[in-house]
């Protein structure tokens, strides 16, 4: 729930402009108001790995790749979308660098098509 809670608190501005849709393996931040376009994604890697290196994963949608070695994988399943997988092992690992690719990826999501 920390984790939640922060990244709630980094995407800042008006909680109107996106909604967060709670399933069984994941919670997913959308842009806009109804089902919106996912543009952040928390799941819990051990549902699907045998031995995680992290107990959650944030997954955020950008419309280009971005390099760091904080990311643990980065794949691109649609042409304008590259998902950068980060694993949150503590709250404090989502900081402002984090805070500015959520608030770039929930702009990207919320411009039309």
């Amino acid at each position: 729930m920390r984790v939640f809670d922060r990244v709630s608190r980094l995407l800042g501005g008006d909680p109107a402009d996106r909604t967060v849709a709670v399933g069984r393996s994941q919670v997913a931040f959308r842009a806009g108001p109804g089902r919106g376009r996912g543009f952040a994604f928390l799941w819990l890697p051990g549902r699907y790995l045998r031995r995680p290196d992290a107990e959650v994963v944030l997954s955020i949608a950008l419309p280009r790749p971005v390099r760091s070695a904080r990311f643990k994988e980065v794949a691109h399943p649609a042409p304008h979308v590259w998902m950068h997988h980060l694993e949150v092992r503590d709250a404090a690992d989502l900081d402002a660098e984090v805070a500015g690719w959520l608030r770039e990826a929930a702009g990207h999501a919320a411009r039309p098509r």
